[in-house]
C-alpha cells in the first residue's frame, strides 16, 4: 500500500466543493469517498477503508468538530480541517481536539494536494500502514517511547497519540535537553516551510501535555523556553 492508492474521505455539506475536492484528488489516484454531514462521515468510516479525511466544520446534523471527536476516540488517521479564513477559532479549535492540519477555503489546489500527500506520506511513514523500522526505545522519565513499534508508554500505560503528536514527541525525546522553536518543529514534522505556524504548533503541543502530564498546566516533561520554543528536559532521562 503506497500513498498514491489511498482512500479519501471528503466531508462538506457543500456537495459542490466536495465534487471539486474529488476531482482533483482523483486525478493524483486517489480514491474518493465522499459525506454531506458529520453523521454520514462516521458512517462511511466504519463501512470503509479510510486513509485520510479533509473535513469542513460547519455541517448539519452533526458539525465538523463533533465528528472529530467522536473519530479520535478510536482512530488515528489524519484530518484536515476545511475551514473558512475567517474562521480562526475553528482552525485552533480543530487542531486541539485531533486535527492534524487545515487548509483555508478558498482552498488552492496545489496546496491542498501538497498536504494530502504530506499527511498521508507522514502516517505510512510512522507504521499505521507501511513500515518504518527503527528498533530503539527512549526512555525518559515515565515516558517511554517504542520506535519500532510506534507505541509511546506513560508510566505503563499505553498513550493514543496522532500521526503528527508522535512525530513532534518522537523528535523531541530523540533530542532531550534541545530546544525547538515552533518554526523547526513544523519544518521537521510537516516537511514544509514553517512561518506563522506558532498556533498549529502550540496546540499540538497542548494535546500532547493533555495526554501526558499529570497536570498540563505544571508539565514535567514537555517545557516551553518563553520567546524560543519547546524541549523535554534531559534531566528526566533514565537511558
Amino acid at each position: 500500500m503506497d500513498e498514491l492508492n489511498a482512500s479519501v474521505l471528503v466531508v462538506d455539506d457543500n456537495r459542490d466543493i466536495v465534487e471539486a475536492i474529488a476531482l482533483l484528488l482523483e486525478k493524483e489516484g486517489y480514491h474518493i469517498i465522499k459525506a454531506y454531514d458529520g453523521m454520514e462521515a462516521l458512517d462511511k468510516l466504519v463501512n470503509n477503508q479510510i486513509h485520510l479525511i479533509l473535513i469542513d466544520i460547519m455541517m448539519p446534523r452533526m458539525d465538523g468538530l463533533s465528528a472529530i471527536m467522536k473519530i479520535r476516540e478510536k482512530n488515528n488517521i489524519p484530518i484536515i480541517v476545511l475551514s473558512a479564513k475567517s474562521e480562526d477559532t475553528d482552525k485552533v479549535l480543530g487542531l486541539s481536539i485531533g486535527a492534524d492540519d487545515y487548509v483555508a477555503k478558498p482552498y488552492n489546489p496545489m496546496e491542498l494536494t501538497a498536504r494530502v500527500k504530506a499527511n498521508l506520506r507522514r502516517y505510512m511513514r510512522l507504521g499505521a500502514i507501511g513500515s518504518a523500522v527503527t528498533e530503539n526505545t527512549v526512555i525518559i522519565g515515565g515516558l517511554e517511547l517504542d520506535m519500532m513499534q510506534k507505541k509511546l508508554t506513560v508510566d505503563g500505560e499505553e498513550i493514543r497519540l496522532t500521526a503528527t503528536e508522535y512525530k513532534i514527541l518522537e523528535l523531541l525525546m530523540n533530542n532531550a535537553g534541545r530546544i525547538f522553536s515552533a518554526e523547526e518543529i513544523y519544518q521537521r514534522v510537516w516537511n514544509e516551510e514553517g512561518y506563522a505556524v506558532e498556533n498549529t504548533v502550540m496546540v499540538h503541543i497542548r494535546h500532547i501535555r493533555e495526554k501526558i502530564e499529570i497536570n498540563p498546566k505544571e508539565p514535567r516533561y514537555v517545557k516551553v523556553v518563553w520567546g524560543l520554543g519547546y524541549k523535554i528536559d534531559k534531566q528526566q532521562e533514565r537511558s
